[in-house]
């Protein structure tokens, strides 16, 4: 079905949230819709500012190999765009000095890439872009509160002005088709409930992480200075603790805390810079002891992986779709919720080109949005269970295999080729999951590591006189 055809069948088409999920479904429907109109319960900034609405824009941010190639194919020029700003493109391992639970990784290789910036830059970039095409308006400053509609079809949503300018007269928006944007909060689950549809299945995996983030200036001489990520070790019986450096711009240092329940980071100047010398490695509070804090240290509890499964709904209303974190959201220190709302994104519109947007089964886009989280949800998944007591009850012989069986490739991939190039793709959602079991990753696993873990930093000559000059001691 070609995009005249969809458009002719779809004349409306309404977006429940601006930020960045909703922003790029919203391109995402340009084909398929002769015009779209994104619902944003805030007002939108003039440049990239924070906005109260996004509160995790305060931590440090990744965006994936894969998630930067999806936006710059639902938005071309991003990436070029975003880099001319100030954002930094990280190669994973010769950009990053990570310490891990089986030692630093080498670096070597030049495997995927990171993209690392501020989050409101990310978002002001994509916002600028995608608002430029005239077939999409942003509505803002206004709540979403309920479809209109029944089980069988969704035909529009109520929605409600926040005063000011806008449409205050407006309480209702028809649209042939609506997507749900609006995040962990999403009220989607009461909304369809109100149309006759049955409960979602809701799966819930929490940690108890907590994050403290701060912003420095980085020294002049720290130009340059790699990504630095120090994580927890399973393996040691107190609470895990863990921090990431990352640069973003304006020669600017984003440094995120975190910590399991029992050893969550402190919001106190001192206590944080003391709490990231406690880490595995004392390297982040050297390297911040000599940069200029700029304001102040925020905080966050919202790292529950949560998931609601819409796409096993035996009633789906045509019409409506679930997407980004109001269908999956992710521990934030794996750093895929970015790189899956863009492959969403991407699948939604792959399924609307191939099933169009009234397809007999409404279910196959709602379950299209679900497929691409499906990898992501089983990393971070995967990952946190390690930090939960299992109780009483042991795992399955099944568990306790796989979990074995992913502690060697781990240990295999900091210096084995194959299994390293095997997991820059899974860590960037660049490869699907199965990859860890073909045959060849396998062997690589099986055969182990080729030398034994490092046990200090990798710094060139370079990065170890910064760090000389930071602390006066010698690194």
């Amino acid at each position: 079905m070609d995009e005249v055809e969809n458009a002719e069948r779809v004349r409306h088409a309404v977006v429940l949230g601006g930020g960045l999920a909703g922003l790029l479904t919203a391109v995402a429907l340009v084909g398929h819709a002769q015009r779209v109109t994104v619902v944003e319960r805030d007002r939108m900034p003039e440049g990239p500012q924070h906005r109260k609405g996004t509160p995790q824009a305060r931590h440090a941010h990744l965006l994936m190999s894969s998630g930067a190639e999806a936006i710059d194919t639902l938005v071309p020029g991003f990436t070029r765009r975003l880099l001319a700003s100030g954002a930094h493109k990280v190669t994973v391992r010769t950009g990053v000095l990570s310490c891990t639970a089986n030692g630093w990784l080498p670096r070597e290789g030049d495997l995927q890439y990171i993209i690392t910036c501020g989050r409101p830059l990310l978002d002001w970039t994509v916002r600028e872009l995608v608002l430029a095409d005239e077939r999409i308006t942003l509505l803002e400053g206004t709540d979403a509160y309920g479809l209109t509609g029944d089980a069988r079809r969704v035909t529009g949503v109520r929605i409600r002005s926040r005063g000011g300018e806008g449409p205050d007269h407006l309480d209702h928006l028809d649209a042939d088709l609506v997507v749900d944007a609006t995040g962990r909060g999403s009220g989607a689950q009461s909304w369809l409930a109100a149309l006759g549809v049955p409960p979602v299945r809701e799966e819930k995996v929490a940690t108890g992480l907590a994050y403290s983030t701060r912003v420095f200036q980085a020294p002049a001489e720290a130009a340059g200075f790699p990504v630095v990520n120090v994580t927890a070790d399973p393996g040691d019986p107190r609470p895990g603790q863990a921090g990431a450096l990352l640069p973003i711009e304006g020669g600017r240092w984003i440094v995120t805390l975190s910590g399991l329940k029992g050893s969550q980071p402190p919001a106190g100047e001192e206590e944080f810079t003391q709490y990231a010398r406690n880490l595995r490695h004392p390297v982040i509070a050297d390297l911040i002891s000599a940069a200029e804090p700029i304001g102040e240290i925020h905080q966050s509890h919202s790292t529950t992986n949560c998931r609601r499964h819409y796409e096993e709904l035996p009633i789906w209303p045509a019409g409506f779709a679930v997407l980004g974190d109001a269908a999956a959201a992710f521990n934030p220190i794996y750093g895929h919720g970015m790189s899956v709302a863009a492959k969403a994104a991407l699948a939604l519109r792959s399924a609307l080109d191939r099933h169009g947007p009234d397809p007999a089964r409404p279910q196959v886009l709602q379950q299209a949005v679900a497929a691409a989280a499906q990898d992501a949800w089983s990393l971070a998944v995967g990952q946190d269970l390690r930090y939960i007591p299992s109780g009483a009850s042991a795992p399955r012989l099944s568990a306790r295999l796989l979990r074995r069986y992913m502690a060697r490739f781990s240990r295999a991939s900091a210096s084995r080729p194959s299994a390293a190039s095997v997991a820059a793709d899974l860590f960037t959602l660049s490869a699907p999951l199965s990859r860890v079991t073909a045959p060849r990753t396998v062997l690589g696993t099986l055969l182990g590591p080729t030398r034994p873990p490092l046990t200090a930093p990798p710094l060139t000559d370079r990065e170890r006189e910064v760090l000389t000059s930071a602390t006066g001691v010698s690194y």
